[in-house]
């Protein structure tokens, strides 16, 4: 199979200029993010959840309702964020620190390295989890690298204070906060609690942080999100989230006080998103919706067109580097010399739907790309999402599904597993043999089944639409230079004499 095929996707290519011109006034940019964050939060109708500051960033800015993270994963999200490049692009496959020690190419280009070499101030505060630091350079640095990870990302006075020192600076400034709220601790701190919702809370041995205010949730009173099991144990490891979620909250707010203080809140781009989704069964890890859906705001002091209004646009996380080109007026530089790396972004800049919401829509996609979690958690996806239909490829489907450890000792998932073991009811929309056993590819119509349970991929009626995002899954995976573009029914060859002519050869075998 001939695998050179024309590319209608959006494509910033060797020095392409982007849309506007950076503006007279020097500007900046605040990028904060959460670590497994979801929608708990009154902006997407949470109804108990307490998040004030978070609904005011919201009022100041476009709220997206349709964005998406394009992999369920820590590490390769938090580098496809910093580069606008899939994980299969910038070679970040899997988490980056111990024995996985994923690292993305030598000669990729992330924002931040690309804004030092513009002359603007950077500066990274909480979790990083990113590498090689060649790769991800910052002026200023308090991380889990420098830093215990419950401080620089739970502790919200140290991180205010934080704040407050890289903001004393009269050069242009880039700076990125990534909370590790509300991310699991059960597994690594379990004195704390499953969510480390008892750090810094005042009880005796959990220490004090000053600024937080803990707020505790009634299990009973939560409203469960469809993916996740209505059992007790569920409530209860929710209201946990909760906590945290409360304390990103409070966390953002000292954030933004700061910026305000430093006299920057009116010439600051502010973007506030999480990294995947949220840390529970059909979430993190995962393609569907549950598990790749991000809450996004972005807050232009240029724009005051849509300040409040909701944009179901689709977005990427790998737009976020696009739009800060965009922001910063700045030329995208595609050409390098690698065998290893195409430097294509595949992102577009968001800033144009500050100013008004597209009047089509039907031809927006989005692209999503898991190789691992773990470093036993090999299970490659691909996926494209449209306004209304989803196509997920799964490369390795003979093989389970992989859970992640943290996910395995969670309440939520012990009580399915001791359930199913006991053939109990789970209270959970699937069985855990479908939730592990998945065929190699899956076609849902999100407007009648946003659930995802309904796989019509074999339909003679939907035969039309599966070679449509078949192919511009496969258009997307050349363009980004996928390794992973002939699998599993084939093998790339791509060098010798195939350098000018790639191929997918067959594996003539029984599948």
């Amino acid at each position: 199979m001939n695998i050179l095929i024309s590319l209608p996707l959006f494509l910033f290519v060797g020095s392409v200029k982007l849309e506007i011109e950076a503006p007279s006034k020097r500007l900046n940019a605040l990028v904060i993010l959460a670590d497994d964050g979801g929608f708990e939060m009154g902006t997407y109708r949470n109804k108990i959840c307490q998040t004030p500051n978070l609904d005011n960033l919201a009022k100041n800015s476009l709220i997206f309702n349709k964005a998406f993270t394009s992999v369920s994963s820590c590490s390769p999200s938090r580098a496809a964020l910093l580069t606008g490049m899939p994980s299969h692009q910038n070679g970040i496959y899997g988490l980056h620190q111990g024995v996985h020690h994923f690292d993305s190419f030598q000669d990729v280009k992330s924002i931040s390295k690309i804004l030092k070499e513009n002359g603007i101030r950077t500066g990274i505060i909480g979790k990083k989890h990113v590498g090689p630091d060649n790769v991800y350079p910052f002026d200023y640095s308090q991380t889990e690298e420098n830093n215990s990870i419950l401080q620089v990302g739970r502790n919200i006075t140290h991180i205010k204070l934080l704040t407050r020192e890289f903001l004393n600076t009269t050069k242009p400034f880039f700076l990125y906060v990534a909370f590790h709220d509300p991310h699991r601790c059960g597994h690594t701190n379990p004195e704390y609690g499953e969510f480390c919702q008892r750090f810094g809370n005042g009880e005796p041995g959990m220490g004090s942080i000053p600024d937080w205010q803990p707020i505790i949730y009634q299990p009973d009173e939560l409203e469960l999100p469809y993916y996740l099991p209505n059992t007790w144990e569920t409530r209860l490891d929710v209201a946990a989230q909760y906590t945290t979620m409360s304390r990103l909250d409070q966390g953002v707010g000292l954030v933004i006080e700061e910026l305000k203080a430093s006299g920057h809140f009116d010439d600051t781009l502010v973007v506030f998103s999480s990294d995947n989704g949220i840390p529970f069964p059909a979430g993190r890890t995962n393609l569907y919706d549950s598990g790749a859906a991000e809450p996004l705001f972005v807050s232009s002091p240029l724009h005051e067109e849509r300040k409040g209004q909701i944009t179901n646009s689709l977005a990427s996380l790998l737009d976020i580097v696009p739009t800060l080109l965009d922001w910063y007026g700045i030329k995208y530089d595609a050409s390098i010399e690698s065998n290893e790396v195409d430097s294509v972004l595949t992102g577009k800049s968001l800033l144009p739907l500050l100013e008004k919401e597209p009047s089509d829509k039907s031809k927006e996609i989005v692209f999503g790309s898991h190789n691992l979690h773990e470093i036993t958690m090999y299970y490659p996806m691909r996926m494209a999402r449209t306004q209304r239909y989803k196509l997920i490829h799964n490369l390795n489907y003979y093989s389970p599904f992989p859970i992640d450890q943290d996910l395995y000792l969670s309440p939520t998932f012990q009580d399915i597993l001791n359930n199913t073991k006991t053939r109990r009811n789970t209270f959970w929309y699937k069985t855990l043999a479908e939730y592990y056993k998945r065929p190699e590819w899956e076609l849902y119509d999100l407007k009648y089944d946003p659930e995802e349970l309904n796989n019509i991929v074999k339909k003679n009626s939907s035969q039309e639409i599966f070679k449509v995002l078949k192919d511009r899954i496969t258009e997307w995976q050349k363009a980004t230079n996928d390794p992973w573009i002939c699998s599993p029914h084939g093998v790339l060859e791509n060098v010798g004499r195939f350098k000018d002519n790639p191929q997918c050869l067959g594996l003539d075998n029984v599948w």
